[in-house]
């Protein structure tokens, strides 16, 4: 039980970085650049505090430090600047698609050998992709908010595969979070910054709580799941979203949107389950 209600309420962390970061930036608080600054300074000095009071250094001098924190400023500024015109549901289900399909592919690509049941679902999902992406889905203001988010996904599926390997997943992050606060502070220079009181606590809320405590605590469950249910838990945050952002941001819940929730959803989670079936059943 205890370990459900763990793995649920990071679901909601997670899914709540697509609300508060559409709820900031859409009701005029804070610009994207300022919110993306807000975000990772905060997320490092959360994660660094964490991991210094457990004892640990921070992994600096690593050879995956530069690519993890070069893909992880993609993300983040990709992510903050999408919502200018994206709703929170329809980008995280963006994202969230876009993500499973890259990792799925650099598997493919690995020399990894797809069921036809992986396949189908990889397929079914990129329909659900194209449908969400269709112009006009969820009241999308502007396709160039869509291939931000795709670069995003795009972004944090490159940051998941570097960091696959490591040994200790959140100190890693820690510091690709410092590392990647200057990268962002060089690519927004001079993009006419804007802050409010309540861009700001969005910002350092969203960051801190559901961003770095959100990370930790999935670190920590992550090891007593198995890795076919920790893929498939992660199927509820683009719904999460979707659903808060009705509840809480007065979003439209349009057809197209729930036809590529299904497709989504439902496509990589019938090719992630196949993996734990036998042979013969897929």
């Amino acid at each position: 039980m205890r370990l459900a209600l763990l793995t649920s309420l990071t679901m909601m962390a997670f899914a709540a970085n697509s609300i508060l970061t559409r709820m900031a930036i859409e009701g005029g608080h804070i610009d994207p650049s300022g919110f993306a600054l807000i975000r990772i300074l905060s997320g490092a000095l959360v994660l660094g505090m964490i991991v210094s009071q457990r004892g640990g250094g921070l992994p600096l001098l690593r050879a995956k430090r530069i690519p993890g924190a070069i893909s992880l400023t993609i993300y983040v500024i990709g992510f903050s600047l999408a919502y200018l015109t994206l709703d929170a549901g329809l980008g995280a289900l963006i994202l969230f698609g876009v993500v499973q399909i890259s990792m799925f592919a650099y598997g493919a690509m690995r020399g990894a050998s797809p069921t036809t049941r992986q396949l189908g679902g990889a397929g079914i999902a990129f329909v659900g992709l194209l449908v969400a992406l269709w112009p006009g889905a969820g009241g999308m203001a502007d396709p160039v908010g869509a291939v931000l988010m795709v670069l995003a996904g795009v972004g944090w599926a490159a940051y998941s595969i570097i960091g696959r390997s490591s040994a200790d997943p959140l100190a890693a992050t820690a510091a690709n979070f410092l590392l990647c606060l200057p990268l962002v502070l060089i690519l927004l220079a001079g993009t006419g910054l804007t802050f409010s009181a309540t861009g700001i606590a969005l910002g350092i809320l969203c960051g801190g709580f559901t961003s770095g405590l959100g990370y930790a605590l999935w670190y920590s469950v992550l090891p007593k799941l198995d890795g076919s249910t920790a893929a498939i838990v992660q199927l509820s945050v683009p719904i999460i979203a979707i659903l808060a952002g009705v509840l809480l941001l007065g979003e439209e819940l349009t057809a197209l949107v729930i036809v590529s929730a299904m497709l989504v959803v439902g496509g990589i989670g019938w090719g992630v389950s196949a993996r734990s079936l036998p042979k013969d059943r897929k």
